[in-house]
């Protein structure tokens, strides 16, 4: 018998300390390969060798950007350029970092930088143009917004006189109003790549609008017989052919079919007028009996950068986009089911101390503030040590079990279900079963490969029970097509 260790795979370190310089691409093939939890891993460990390399901790932050960690990859694209101030991918990645983070005045710095040092460079010009572009129309938009009178979208439409043209053939309201029938006929116009007329579209929004309008911030559900469920739903992302397979495999919502969507319709997906007008139709149909929660992408910043902006400019207007902004800002931010369960997009609170009742009063009628506990419902995440730390994502906190069970004591809650984050198996159970996490766009983006799940919650035990799926085909129709194209270009 040989008496020779076992081999075993090295570590990173070790690949690390083997490699001669012609070989540090090791960690660009795991980013090439889209293995970004390994790219971090090896630039991480060759950090702990070498913490001066300003190209490790550059390509990290590529990594970290990849995997939507902004608030990482901000920090790591600093680190980058206090090791040496002269390193131009740096301004370009931790440009992109505040690009994604919504900070465009610090995204349009560092590309002043860049084409201050490359006058020449084309691609650095194109992308101070257009980021300047947006800090100019932010600047515009404030000004409008300071002014106290400023008019919804719908005191200046004139829906009445819309005309529908004879040779639309399409779903068309009922005496203005949302049916089963339109609902059914306006999916599989939808399935087909076919647009809703803007007349009924606008209608459905202004309806929506009045409706969410008169919500509270926090809403209260019952759901009381034994033999009764209600469905929960994390993101779907403008995933279109995805939501309707969850309707193809749970049934379509009704009064005895209730869902709760919690966020983050839009974005990425490029169908996310499609889904959003879905949802808001049956939510029309079922005012009590299907929910909607909103997400950190039913935000301005996020649509201008992710595509739901440029989608709705591509296929309406952008008067319609402008009016979806309105009925985002009046979406409810938290539901409980039966005082026991408490479900939001994002998470905890960055302190310890809030309770239902600060719930109830938050005025959500905005763009959600940089912090405080309507900032953290759509953006915090869980992590697996006690306490607090700094958000990887450059927003709001995450926080450790200890703060969600001293949250569920003071408010008499048995756990939590949040969204916000992409799991492989489409959930995940953490914080000791307290909090749990859905999410429901499978094969994420067209890349990720994760399986999606949902949530069914029945009255007589509110016992989490998870039904996972899988992605089906759709339409030869990229996501991120409507997305701006700097921050794209910024992540290569």
């Amino acid at each position: 018998m040989s008496s020779r260790r076992p081999s075993r795979e090295p570590s990173a370190v070790e690949r690390v300390n083997s490699i001669s310089p012609a070989d540090s691409f090791i960690g660009t093939v795991f980013i090439s390969e889209k293995d970004y939890e390994n790219a971090i891993r090896y630039y991480t460990e060759a950090l702990e060798l070498n913490p001066s390399n300003a190209i490790y901790f550059s390509n990290r932050s590529l990594a970290y950007l990849r995997t939507e960690c902004y608030g990482y990859a901000l920090a790591d694209a600093t680190h980058a350029l206090e090791i040496d101030k002269n390193y131009i991918k740096g301004y370009y990645r931790r440009a992109t970092s505040n690009m994604a983070l919504g900070k465009f005045k610090a995204a349009l710095k560092d590309y002043e930088t860049v084409v201050r040092v490359r006058p020449n460079d084309k691609d650095a010009k194109m992308k101070y143009q257009e980021c300047n572009k947006i800090v100019k129309q932010k600047a515009f938009e404030r000004a409008i917004a300071s002014d106290e009178l400023k008019r919804s979208v719908v005191d200046s439409l004139d829906i009445e006189n819309m005309t529908i043209e004879d040779e639309y053939t399409g779903p068309k309201l009922e005496e203005g109003k949302v049916t089963l029938k339109f609902m059914k006929e306006l999916m599989d116009w939808f399935k087909d790549e076919k647009k809703l007329h803007r007349k009924c579209a606008y209608q459905m929004l202004v309806e929506v609008k009045e409706l969410l309008s008169k919500l509270p911030s926090l809403i209260e559900i019952m759901v009381k017989e034994v033999s009764d469920k209600i469905t929960i739903c994390g993101d779907t992302h403008g995933q279109y052919y995805d939501l309707l397979n969850i309707f193809e495999l749970n049934g379509l919502p009704s009064l005895t079919n209730p869902y709760l969507f919690n966020g983050d319709f839009v974005d990425r997906g490029s169908f996310s007028v499609e889904v959003i007008l879905t949802l808001f139709g049956f939510k029309l149909l079922y005012p009590d009996h299907f929910h909607l929660l909103r997400g950190n992408h039913e935000t301005d910043n996020m649509n201008q950068m992710y595509g739901f902006e440029g989608e709705v400019k591509a296929k309406y207007t952008a008067q319609m986009f402008q009016l979806f902004s309105e009925v985002f800002q009046w979406l409810p931010l938290t539901l409980c089911i039966n005082s026991k369960v408490l479900v939001m997009h994002g998470g905890l609170f960055s302190e310890d101390g809030v309770t239902l009742d600060d719930l109830k009063k938050i005025d959500r009628n905005r763009q959600p503030p940089d912090s405080g506990p309507m900032c953290d419902l759509l953006w915090s995440d869980p992590q697996p040590q006690n306490g607090r730390s700094i958000s990887k994502r450059g927003v709001s906190c995450q926080f450790g079990p200890d703060v969600t069970q001293r949250f569920l004591e003071q408010n008499k809650l048995q756990y939590i279900i949040r969204s916000h984050e992409v799991k492989a198996e489409g959930y995940e159970i953490t914080h000791s079963g307290k909090c749990i996490t859905v999410f429901s766009a499978p094969n994420y983006c067209d890349q990720m490969g994760n399986k999606a799940a949902y949530i069914h919650l029945r009255g007589s035990d509110l016992k989490p029970e998870f039904h996972q799926f899988t992605a089906v085909p759709h339409p030869n129709v990229k996501p991120m097509v409507y997305a701006n194209s700097l921050l794209q270009l910024g992540m290569m």
